[in-house]
Protein backbone atom coordinates (compact mmCIF):
# COMPACT_ATOMS: atom_id res chain seq x y z
CA UNK A 1 0.00 0.00 0.00
CA UNK A 2 1.98 3.17 -1.73
CA UNK A 3 1.01 7.11 -0.82
CA UNK A 4 1.47 9.82 -2.74
CA UNK A 5 3.83 12.42 -1.24
CA UNK A 6 0.45 14.66 -1.37
CA UNK A 7 -1.99 12.64 -0.45
CA UNK A 8 0.24 12.57 2.78
CA UNK A 9 0.12 16.17 3.20
CA UNK A 10 -3.27 16.37 2.71
CA UNK A 11 -3.92 13.70 4.91
CA UNK A 12 -1.87 15.20 8.22
CA UNK A 13 -3.73 18.78 7.35
CA UNK A 14 -7.18 16.77 7.42
CA UNK A 15 -6.32 15.63 10.68
CA UNK A 16 -4.16 18.54 11.79
CA UNK A 17 -7.40 20.75 11.75
CA UNK A 18 -8.72 18.90 14.49
CA UNK A 19 -6.02 17.46 16.74
CA UNK A 20 -2.24 18.58 17.27
CA UNK A 21 0.50 16.15 17.15
CA UNK A 22 0.42 13.97 20.30
CA UNK A 23 3.17 13.99 22.62
CA UNK A 24 5.64 11.06 23.02
CA UNK A 25 8.39 10.81 25.96
CA UNK A 26 11.46 8.55 26.98
CA UNK A 27 10.58 8.10 30.34
CA UNK A 28 13.37 8.01 32.74
CA UNK A 29 11.67 5.24 34.81
CA UNK A 30 10.87 3.11 32.16
CA UNK A 31 14.28 2.79 31.17
CA UNK A 32 15.18 2.24 34.53
CA UNK A 33 12.86 -0.54 34.69
CA UNK A 34 13.34 -2.44 31.09
CA UNK A 35 16.61 -1.18 30.77
CA UNK A 36 16.44 0.08 27.39
CA UNK A 37 15.23 3.69 26.32
CA UNK A 38 11.36 3.70 25.44
CA UNK A 39 9.82 6.03 23.79
CA UNK A 40 6.10 5.93 24.27
CA UNK A 41 4.00 7.39 21.22
CA UNK A 42 0.51 8.79 23.41
CA UNK A 43 -2.20 8.30 21.27
CA UNK A 44 -4.41 8.09 24.58
CA UNK A 45 -4.26 12.12 23.89
CA UNK A 46 -6.16 12.20 21.27
CA UNK A 47 -10.38 13.58 20.99
CA UNK A 48 -11.83 10.58 21.21
CA UNK A 49 -8.44 9.00 23.82
CA UNK A 50 -7.20 6.29 20.82
CA UNK A 51 -5.07 6.75 17.58
CA UNK A 52 -8.16 5.30 15.83
CA UNK A 53 -9.64 9.10 15.37
CA UNK A 54 -7.11 10.06 13.00
CA UNK A 55 -8.35 7.38 10.11
CA UNK A 56 -12.25 8.26 11.12
CA UNK A 57 -11.12 11.70 9.88
CA UNK A 58 -9.49 10.71 6.59
CA UNK A 59 -12.02 8.83 6.09
CA UNK A 60 -14.77 10.85 6.24
CA UNK A 61 -13.06 13.92 4.29
CA UNK A 62 -12.74 11.68 1.16
CA UNK A 63 -16.48 10.00 1.88
CA UNK A 64 -18.08 13.44 1.89
CA UNK A 65 -16.04 14.73 -1.21
CA UNK A 66 -16.65 11.39 -3.21
CA UNK A 67 -20.34 11.02 -2.09
CA UNK A 68 -21.83 14.56 -0.75
CA UNK A 69 -25.64 12.75 -1.26
CA UNK A 70 -24.97 9.82 1.19
CA UNK A 71 -26.31 10.60 5.04
CA UNK A 72 -26.01 7.13 6.56
CA UNK A 73 -23.52 5.13 7.40
CA UNK A 74 -22.68 1.81 9.67
CA UNK A 75 -19.97 -0.01 11.18
CA UNK A 76 -18.83 -3.25 13.68
CA UNK A 77 -16.32 -2.17 16.91
CA UNK A 78 -15.28 -2.98 20.44
CA UNK A 79 -15.05 0.60 20.65
CA UNK A 80 -12.16 2.84 19.33
CA UNK A 81 -12.95 2.60 15.76
CA UNK A 82 -16.89 3.34 16.11
CA UNK A 83 -16.08 6.41 18.00
CA UNK A 84 -13.45 7.42 15.25
CA UNK A 85 -16.30 6.53 12.91
CA UNK A 86 -18.94 8.90 15.60
CA UNK A 87 -16.68 11.74 15.42
CA UNK A 88 -16.29 11.56 11.88
CA UNK A 89 -19.69 10.90 11.04
CA UNK A 90 -20.70 14.06 12.76
CA UNK A 91 -18.23 16.18 11.35
CA UNK A 92 -19.31 15.83 8.08
CA UNK A 93 -23.28 15.64 9.25
CA UNK A 94 -24.02 11.96 8.88
CA UNK A 95 -26.00 9.96 10.63
CA UNK A 96 -24.03 6.54 11.79
CA UNK A 97 -25.18 3.39 13.29
CA UNK A 98 -22.41 1.92 14.83
CA UNK A 99 -22.66 -2.59 15.78
CA UNK A 100 -20.67 -3.61 18.76
CA UNK A 101 -20.56 -7.44 20.06
CA UNK A 102 -23.22 -8.31 23.79
CA UNK A 103 -21.00 -7.41 26.85
CA UNK A 104 -19.02 -4.81 25.59
CA UNK A 105 -17.31 -2.00 27.16
CA UNK A 106 -19.87 -0.18 28.74
CA UNK A 107 -18.00 3.24 29.06
CA UNK A 108 -16.36 2.80 25.14
CA UNK A 109 -20.60 2.47 24.18
CA UNK A 110 -21.12 5.35 26.45
CA UNK A 111 -18.56 7.93 24.62
CA UNK A 112 -19.69 6.73 20.98
CA UNK A 113 -23.39 7.49 22.19
CA UNK A 114 -22.12 10.67 23.17
CA UNK A 115 -21.16 11.21 19.50
CA UNK A 116 -24.56 10.79 18.37
CA UNK A 117 -24.62 7.39 16.97
CA UNK A 118 -27.36 4.66 17.33
CA UNK A 119 -25.77 1.65 18.83
CA UNK A 120 -26.69 -1.52 18.37
CA UNK A 121 -25.52 -5.05 20.00
CA UNK A 122 -25.19 -8.17 17.66
CA UNK A 123 -23.30 -11.21 18.04
CA UNK A 124 -20.77 -12.92 20.85
CA UNK A 125 -17.73 -10.96 19.09
CA UNK A 126 -16.64 -8.61 16.60
CA UNK A 127 -16.81 -11.09 13.97
CA UNK A 128 -20.71 -11.98 14.78
CA UNK A 129 -20.56 -7.72 15.28
CA UNK A 130 -19.26 -7.31 11.66
CA UNK A 131 -21.35 -9.66 9.92
CA UNK A 132 -24.63 -8.40 11.13
CA UNK A 133 -23.20 -4.92 10.10
CA UNK A 134 -22.52 -5.86 6.12
CA UNK A 135 -26.14 -7.43 6.26
CA UNK A 136 -27.81 -4.46 7.99
CA UNK A 137 -25.91 -2.18 5.37
CA UNK A 138 -27.22 -4.43 2.25
CA UNK A 139 -30.63 -4.01 3.63
CA UNK A 140 -31.39 -0.55 4.77
CA UNK A 141 -28.79 0.50 1.58
CA UNK A 142 -26.17 2.71 4.04
CA UNK A 143 -22.44 2.66 3.61
CA UNK A 144 -20.52 0.37 5.92
CA UNK A 145 -17.33 1.80 7.10
CA UNK A 146 -14.66 -0.98 6.77
CA UNK A 147 -12.14 -1.34 9.87
CA UNK A 148 -9.55 -1.86 7.72
CA UNK A 149 -9.60 0.75 4.31
CA UNK A 150 -6.39 3.03 2.38
CA UNK A 151 -8.57 5.89 3.57
CA UNK A 152 -8.04 4.99 7.50
CA UNK A 153 -4.45 4.29 6.91
CA UNK A 154 -3.90 7.81 5.53
CA UNK A 155 -4.96 9.40 8.63
CA UNK A 156 -3.68 6.59 11.19
CA UNK A 157 0.09 7.06 9.46
CA UNK A 158 -0.19 10.55 10.53
CA UNK A 159 0.78 9.06 13.98
CA UNK A 160 3.71 7.75 13.13
CA UNK A 161 5.15 9.63 10.70
CA UNK A 162 4.90 12.35 13.32
CA UNK A 163 6.68 9.60 15.32
CA UNK A 164 8.97 9.23 12.71
CA UNK A 165 9.81 12.68 11.41
CA UNK A 166 10.83 13.97 15.67
CA UNK A 167 14.39 12.08 15.13
CA UNK A 168 17.13 12.60 13.12
CA UNK A 169 17.45 10.90 10.04
CA UNK A 170 19.10 7.45 10.77
CA UNK A 171 18.56 8.29 15.03
CA UNK A 172 14.70 6.30 14.88
CA UNK A 173 14.28 3.76 17.53
CA UNK A 174 15.71 0.55 16.38
CA UNK A 175 12.38 -1.19 16.57
CA UNK A 176 8.64 0.14 17.22
CA UNK A 177 6.53 -2.38 18.83
CA UNK A 178 2.67 -2.54 17.41
CA UNK A 179 -0.33 -3.69 18.61
CA UNK A 180 -2.51 -5.61 15.69
CA UNK A 181 -6.10 -6.04 15.89
CA UNK A 182 -7.93 -5.94 12.59
CA UNK A 183 -4.56 -4.10 10.87
CA UNK A 184 -5.05 -0.86 10.41
CA UNK A 185 -2.14 0.67 13.38
CA UNK A 186 0.78 -1.58 12.21
CA UNK A 187 0.26 -1.15 7.86
CA UNK A 188 -0.40 2.43 8.93
CA UNK A 189 3.30 1.89 10.56
CA UNK A 190 4.62 0.31 7.45
CA UNK A 191 3.38 3.27 4.81
CA UNK A 192 5.27 5.91 7.52
CA UNK A 193 7.93 4.11 8.27
CA UNK A 194 8.01 4.10 4.30
CA UNK A 195 7.35 8.04 3.51
CA UNK A 196 10.07 9.13 5.87
CA UNK A 197 12.85 6.29 5.26
CA UNK A 198 13.02 5.31 8.45
CA UNK A 199 15.12 2.25 9.61
CA UNK A 200 13.21 1.07 12.36
CA UNK A 201 12.26 -2.60 12.31
CA UNK A 202 8.57 -3.07 12.97
CA UNK A 203 7.03 -5.83 15.18
CA UNK A 204 3.49 -6.60 14.94
CA UNK A 205 2.04 -7.48 18.60
CA UNK A 206 -1.16 -9.81 18.85
CA UNK A 207 -3.01 -10.95 22.00
CA UNK A 208 -2.15 -14.54 23.18
CA UNK A 209 -5.68 -14.78 23.60
CA UNK A 210 -6.52 -13.84 19.54
CA UNK A 211 -3.86 -15.21 17.91
CA UNK A 212 -5.48 -15.13 13.99
CA UNK A 213 -2.61 -12.83 12.30
CA UNK A 214 0.46 -14.78 14.45
CA UNK A 215 -1.24 -18.11 13.25
CA UNK A 216 -1.50 -16.24 9.87
CA UNK A 217 2.01 -14.92 9.65
CA UNK A 218 3.29 -18.55 10.77
CA UNK A 219 1.40 -20.52 8.25
CA UNK A 220 1.44 -17.46 5.62
CA UNK A 221 -2.52 -17.74 4.97
CA UNK A 222 -5.54 -16.54 6.33
CA UNK A 223 -6.11 -18.83 9.82
CA UNK A 224 -8.90 -17.85 11.68
CA UNK A 225 -8.51 -18.56 15.61
CA UNK A 226 -10.96 -18.38 18.73
CA UNK A 227 -11.15 -15.16 20.96
CA UNK A 228 -10.87 -15.36 24.64
CA UNK A 229 -9.15 -12.06 25.78
CA UNK A 230 -11.25 -10.40 28.56
CA UNK A 231 -8.87 -7.61 28.27
CA UNK A 232 -7.51 -6.31 25.18
CA UNK A 233 -10.78 -5.77 23.33
CA UNK A 234 -9.51 -3.74 20.47
CA UNK A 235 -6.85 -6.45 19.81
CA UNK A 236 -10.21 -9.49 19.43
CA UNK A 237 -9.93 -10.38 16.41
CA UNK A 238 -11.46 -13.87 15.55
CA UNK A 239 -10.33 -14.03 11.20
CA UNK A 240 -7.66 -11.86 9.86
CA UNK A 241 -7.80 -9.73 6.81
CA UNK A 242 -5.99 -11.05 3.39
CA UNK A 243 -4.54 -7.47 2.65
CA UNK A 244 -2.79 -6.52 5.96
CA UNK A 245 -1.82 -9.95 6.30
CA UNK A 246 -0.02 -9.39 2.87
CA UNK A 247 1.38 -6.53 4.07
CA UNK A 248 2.60 -8.18 7.38
CA UNK A 249 4.29 -10.54 5.89
CA UNK A 250 6.45 -8.74 3.91
CA UNK A 251 7.21 -6.17 6.54
CA UNK A 252 7.09 -7.34 10.02
CA UNK A 253 10.29 -8.49 11.39
CA UNK A 254 8.26 -10.58 13.43
CA UNK A 255 5.20 -11.71 15.21
CA UNK A 256 4.76 -11.36 19.39
CA UNK A 257 1.77 -12.80 21.57
CA UNK A 258 0.90 -11.02 25.10
CA UNK A 259 -0.86 -12.94 27.13
CA UNK A 260 -3.88 -10.63 29.18
CA UNK A 261 -1.68 -11.17 32.18
CA UNK A 262 1.13 -9.46 30.82
CA UNK A 263 -0.99 -6.29 29.11
CA UNK A 264 -2.34 -6.05 32.62
CA UNK A 265 1.20 -5.47 34.29
CA UNK A 266 2.25 -3.37 31.81
CA UNK A 267 -1.21 -1.20 31.99
CA UNK A 268 0.07 -1.04 36.00
CA UNK A 269 3.70 0.03 34.79
CA UNK A 270 2.30 2.32 32.53
CA UNK A 271 0.21 4.24 35.37
CA UNK A 272 3.27 3.35 37.99
CA UNK A 273 6.26 5.29 35.43
CA UNK A 274 4.44 7.71 33.65
CA UNK A 275 1.22 8.15 35.28
CA UNK A 276 -1.38 7.46 32.17
CA UNK A 277 -4.13 5.79 31.76
CA UNK A 278 -3.86 2.50 29.21
CA UNK A 279 -6.83 -0.01 27.97
CA UNK A 280 -5.81 -3.16 27.00
CA UNK A 281 -4.66 -3.37 23.53
CA UNK A 282 -3.46 0.46 24.54
CA UNK A 283 -0.77 -1.31 26.75
CA UNK A 284 0.46 -4.14 24.56
CA UNK A 285 3.30 -2.50 22.84
CA UNK A 286 4.67 -1.89 26.62
CA UNK A 287 4.11 -5.34 27.28
CA UNK A 288 5.74 -6.75 24.12
CA UNK A 289 8.34 -4.49 24.82
CA UNK A 290 9.15 -5.95 28.54
CA UNK A 291 8.62 -9.52 27.09
CA UNK A 292 11.32 -8.92 24.74
CA UNK A 293 13.96 -6.73 26.63
CA UNK A 294 16.58 -9.28 26.88
CA UNK A 295 16.42 -9.17 22.99
CA UNK A 296 16.57 -5.29 22.98
CA UNK A 297 18.56 -4.55 26.30
CA UNK A 298 20.67 -1.62 25.93
CA UNK A 299 19.15 -0.63 22.69
CA UNK A 300 15.98 2.19 22.14
CA UNK A 301 12.92 1.22 21.50
CA UNK A 302 9.31 2.81 21.11
CA UNK A 303 5.55 1.75 21.24
CA UNK A 304 2.40 3.47 20.98
CA UNK A 305 0.10 3.69 23.76
CA UNK A 306 -2.79 3.39 21.68
CA UNK A 307 -5.50 4.11 23.77
CA UNK A 308 -6.94 4.79 27.31
CA UNK A 309 -10.65 4.03 27.61
CA UNK A 310 -10.49 1.36 29.41
CA UNK A 311 -13.87 0.85 32.17
CA UNK A 312 -13.12 2.26 35.39
CA UNK A 313 -13.56 -0.67 37.41
CA UNK A 314 -11.94 -2.78 34.81
CA UNK A 315 -9.00 -0.23 35.41
CA UNK A 316 -9.47 -0.55 39.10
CA UNK A 317 -9.17 -4.56 39.18
CA UNK A 318 -5.97 -4.61 37.28
CA UNK A 319 -4.60 -1.71 39.49
CA UNK A 320 -5.45 -3.92 42.71
CA UNK A 321 -3.96 -7.20 41.42
CA UNK A 322 0.13 -8.05 41.60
Amino acid sequence: MKFKPEEVVAARETVRAVLLPTPQYAWPLLRERLGMTVWVKHENHTPAGAFKVRGGLTYFEALAREQPALRGVISATRGNHGQSVGFGARKYGMAATIVVPRGNSVEKNAAMKALGVTLLEQGDDFQAAREFAIHMAAEQRLHMVPSFHRNLILGVMSCWVEFFESFARGQEPDVLFVPIGQGSGFCAAVAARAHTGAKSKLVAVCSAHATTYLDSFRQRKVVAAPVTTVLADGMACRIADEEPLDILLRNAEEVVAVTDDEVAQAMRVLFADTHNVAEGAGAAALAAAMQQKGRWRGRSVGVALTGGNVDSAVFAQVLSRR
